[in-house]
Order: C-alpha cells, then structure tokens, then sequence
C-alpha cells in the first residue's frame, strides 16, 4: 500500500454541499491510503463539515521528485471556467464588488475579466480545476471520477480545446451523465459512465447523518415541525418577483400542515442567499417557516434526511434526497443549466439509491 498521499483534487474550496461532499466520499472510498485535499486556494472548510485544502499550485511546488496520483473527485468541473472560479472564491464582502464589474466592465471586455482571474487565482488555466500533469516533476495516475460537462459544447473553441487536452492526459476517465459522454465521444475521448459520488453518501456516512440529526438545529426542526416539513432551496438567480410567485403557490398547495424548512445548499457567491428565502416565506404567511441557519453540511445532510420531501434547484440536494430514499418534488422553475435533467435521464429518479439502514 502506498504511503504517498493521493490528492483530492476539486472545488472543496469553496461552500458547496456537492463539492464538500464529494471530497468526503472520495477520501472514504480512498482509505486507508492517506490523502491530501487541494482546490484553487488554500481555505480551511472545516467550521461547516469540510476539510482543509491547500492551493493545488503551492502544493505541486513542494511536491519534489515524488511520484504524484491526483483524482478529480467530481462536480461540473470540465466546464467551470476560471472567471466563475474566481468569483465563487470571493469572501462575501467582495463578492459583491466582483460580481459589479462582471457585469460591467467585464461583460464587454473579455481580456480584462481573465487577467483578473488570472491575477486572483494565480493560475492561467482557462478551465482551472482540470490539473494539468505538467505541474508536477512525476505525474502518476490522474483520474477524473463521475465528472460532469453537459455544456461542453457550448464552451468557447479555446477553452473547450483545454478541456479536451487536459482529458487526453487523463489515465482514468468517468463521467455522470450521457450527455457529457456523448461530447467526450465525439472527441475520439472514451469514458466510463458512473452514478455521482454523493449518490453512496448513506453506505459510508449514516452514522454521522444520524448524530447530526439527535442534535442542534436538525434536532430542532423536528420538534417544531411535529407534522413534519419539506426541505426546499434555490438559487439566488430566482429571486425575482415573478419566480418567488411561481414559487409559492405549488408549496402553498403541497404544504398542508407541514412546516417548510429553506436551506442553503452553497453559501459562495452565485449560490443561495436567505434575504431571497426571506421574501419567499412573506408569501407564505399561512404556513410556518423556518429559514434554517446552519452552513454544515452533515446539518444539512440531516436535515433532508429527516424531511417529508425534498424540492430545490441543487442538482445534489436532489441526489442526497434519492440517497436518503426522501420523497424529491418537482421544482418549479426552469432550471438555469441542464445538468440536471442530463442526470435524472441517465440514471432515472431512483436508480442510484442504496439498500441501507438509513434512519
């Protein structure tokens, strides 16, 4: 057994109940073959259920003559580029400021908007959670697990170049969805076809779910909730009026008695914001709602697993619910990237849950 660390490579470096979880299940399913966390930048995740992760550029640099084994461990990396990298790795109180010259200055001036996320990632990667093998003196297997890329295709002609070069370099490629297969295919690149990692979240991981649930807010929310509730999220990019309205009149129908839980599934910038869920609870003053505070994501994990149904934009809080044999509820809304849908068609509503003991 190798005593060299493998590398976890992905976008655990950030506030996302995908990507945190997706680092969690690669390190079990890794053991007992210690690892090393990477992503972007160097941040400590661990407050909210995540890992320390260190700066995968630093972290080459110090490597040395050993031989390095890095695994993608997940997530619509092969399509994120550096631009919206760089954003979602703001701190809150710049992320507002960011996102202002995106829309401004950046809109129009391409170059511009990738020197700045070249200047803040301190990559030039077009698309920087690809790992080329050349940041390393001896690469040894990379592996990209259960990635995703449904709009590959759709990427600009010199970033959808670097993707397809860093996959070449690949020794082990598996993706989550047909579509990404049938883009990679076309590009004479073969890839296996997996289930997403948190899809075996409950075999390695229901002890700790149920040890959040007997405590905290999770706790909590049963005992204000002794009819039960739904666990809902969407994305900030709904919180317009006319999406807030739609929102509200199928959970206004679908609630009942039930109490209505709204979490955050990401609390990066472009994810999820409570002064929306806010606004949508104001137009459910008949039913009881309850903005649920805590960014951890074992909190969250209990919290769904305790639900009476699941209903959100989070193309992984959908596949934590069908993990957790959760009742998953239409959203109502288009839905901003097919990701999603790519997943559901690949795999069905229920395909990819486990027989486990979970509660």
């Amino acid at each position: 057994m190798s005593e060299t660390p493998l590398i976890l490579f992905g976008a655990c470096d950030r506030h996302n109940l995908g990507d945190l979880l997706l680092a969690h299940v690669a390190a079990a399913e890794t053991a007992p073959r210690p690892v090393l966390f990477a992503g972007l930048v160097e941040r400590d995740l661990t407050p909210w259920g995540g890992h320390k992760v260190r700066a995968l550029a630093a972290l080459a640099e110090e490597w040395g003559d050993r031989r390095a084994d890095l695994l993608h461990v997940g997530g619509e990396l092969l399509t994120c580029e550096s631009l919206e990298a760089a954003v979602m790795l703001q701190a809150p109180e710049e992320s507002k400021a960011a996102i202002a010259r995106l829309d401004s200055r950046y809109s129009v001036d391409s170059a511009a908007a990738r020197r700045w996320a070249r200047e803040t990632l301190g990559v030039s990667a077009r698309l920087p959670y690809l790992a080329a093998k050349s940041m390393f003196r001896q690469p040894g297997q990379f592996e990209y697990r259960a990635v995703g890329g449904v709009e590959l295709d759709r990427l600009p002609p010199r970033s959808r170049g670097e993707a397809l070069q860093r996959l070449r370099e690949a020794d082990v490629i598996s993706v989550r969805d047909h579509t990404t297969q049938s883009h990679l295919a076309a590009a004479g690149i073969g890839a296996a076809l997996a289930p997403d990692p948190v899809s075996r979240i409950v075999p390695r991981f229901a002890a700790r779910i149920r040890q959040h649930a007997q405590r905290g807010e999770p706790a909590a929310m049963q005992s204000a909730f002794p009819s039960g509730y739904l666990a809902v999220q969407f994305a900030a990019e709904y919180g317009d009026d006319a999406s807030l309205d739609r929102l509200a009149a199928p959970l206004d129908e679908h609630l009942g008695r039930r109490g209505l839980a709204l979490f955050r599934a990401g609390a990066a910038p472009w994810h999820d914001d409570l002064a929306v869920y806010q606004r949508l609870a104001e137009r459910l003053k008949n039913h009881r709602v309850h903005l649920f505070q805590s960014l951890d994501v074992w909190d969250i994990c209990a919290l769904i697993a305790s639900a009476q149904g699941y209903c959100g934009s989070s193309l992984h809080g959908w596949i934590l619910a069908q993990a957790l044999g959760v009742e998953t509820l239409p959203f109502p809304l288009h839905l901003s990237t097919g990701k999603r849908m790519a997943y559901v068609n690949t795999w069905g509503g229920g395909s990819n849950r486990h027989d486990t003991s979970y509660p």
